[in-house]
């Protein structure tokens, strides 16, 4: 294993001691594991709170800033954050509005999360939950009941968080978050596994000839494995996959994630492709994102997520972000 750490066990204190050192304008305290924006709660703002296991960035932090999240929640590589930390970074952020947790779908977030507002709420802080489940890969998996939280969650921070920056109530911000969620699905796949830094050894094995259809996030397997194929007949599968759970029509935001390991030359061939499949199916990619946005640490491969828009989602997501993995309009 060769990896770019001081040890493994410090990675994630590590790279957070380098977040802050690159982005000052972010709270960061390493040592708990919290992330804030600057400047403190604003006064009758919703507070946009999310976390997860590390090992997916930019996912979580990267997404701190205005336009996006208040407060993101680091846990260990593929492990949850603790209660604490969630209950301490929702009452940072909270501005007297109420805060919206928005968590991914596997059981360690949702039951962090659940414990955490519970405790919030014993604090006076009013706490919305949206939980994300867009992968259509699988029903179950190692880390969930039910379809797991994957590249929706971007668009879930985005256009929840621009709601809440123009100053919309809790109960609006938390319609529209479940919206983005309804309306969006994901399908990902791997061309390698990644290597965590505690394991020192890949997830799974695949050989030069095989790929893993229908990954998850944390280097779990997929649906089924199969032989290696050109970017064209990959994307069809994830297109395929994702137009069979929701018909595709109509102007749709579409994300070409890479999943760590990918170059950005062939995300864009992927993206390409994507962009066929789709008009093939009469809907046109109205809004995009390509590149590394929720990884899986060093794993090659992609993940495509999809969201139907409508006018509202569209002026959401056109709404000005800063934060240090998405940032336009400012």
């Amino acid at each position: 294993m060769k990896k770019l750490i001081n040890g493994a066990d410090a990675v994630v204190t590590d790279a957070l001691r380098g977040l802050a050192a690159a982005h000052p304008g972010l709270r960061v305290d390493a040592g708990n594991r919290i992330v804030v924006r600057a400047g403190g709660p604003r006064p009758g703002k919703v507070g946009l709170v999310s976390g997860g296991g590390s090992g997916h960035e930019p996912l979580h932090a990267g997404f701190v800033g205005y336009g996006m999240l208040d407060a993101a929640c680091p846990g260990e590589i593929f492990t949850s954050p603790v209660p604490d930390q969630v209950v301490e970074a929702s009452t940072a952020v909270h501005g007297g509005a109420g805060v919206l947790h928005v968590v991914k779908n596997y059981t360690g977030d949702v039951l962090n999360f659940r414990m955490a507002a519970e405790l919030c709420a014993e604090e006076g802080v009013e706490v919305a939950s949206v939980l994300v489940d867009d992968d259509v890969a699988v029903r179950d998996s190692l880390y969930t009941a039910g379809r797991r939280g994957t590249g929706a969650t971007v668009f879930v921070e985005k256009i929840a968080g621009a709601l809440a920056e123009a100053g919309a109530p809790l109960a609006e911000v938390a319609r529209v978050a479940r919206e983005v969620n309804d309306r969006s699905r994901s399908f990902g796949v791997a061309l390698s596994a990644c290597t965590t830094p505690a394991a020192g050894k890949p997830t799974f094995e695949l050989s030069e000839a095989e790929v893993e259809l229908g990954i998850g996030i944390h280097g779990e397997p997929g649906r089924t494995r199969d032989t290696m194929r050109d970017a064209r007949e990959l994307t069809g599968v994830a297109i395929d996959a994702i137009h069979e759970d929701m018909p595709l029509s109509g102007d749709v935001l579409v994300m070409v994630n890479g999943m760590g390991g990918t170059p950005l030359i062939e995300l864009y061939v992927a993206y390409a492709e994507v962009a066929g499949h789709l008009a093939d199916r009469g809907a046109r990619a109205a809004r995009s994102l390509v590149g590394n946005y929720v990884t899986s640490l060093d794993m090659q491969g992609f993940s495509v997520t999809v969201c139907r828009l409508t006018d509202e989602l569209t002026r959401l997501w056109d709404a000005p972000v800063e934060t240090p993995a998405l940032r336009w309009g400012r």
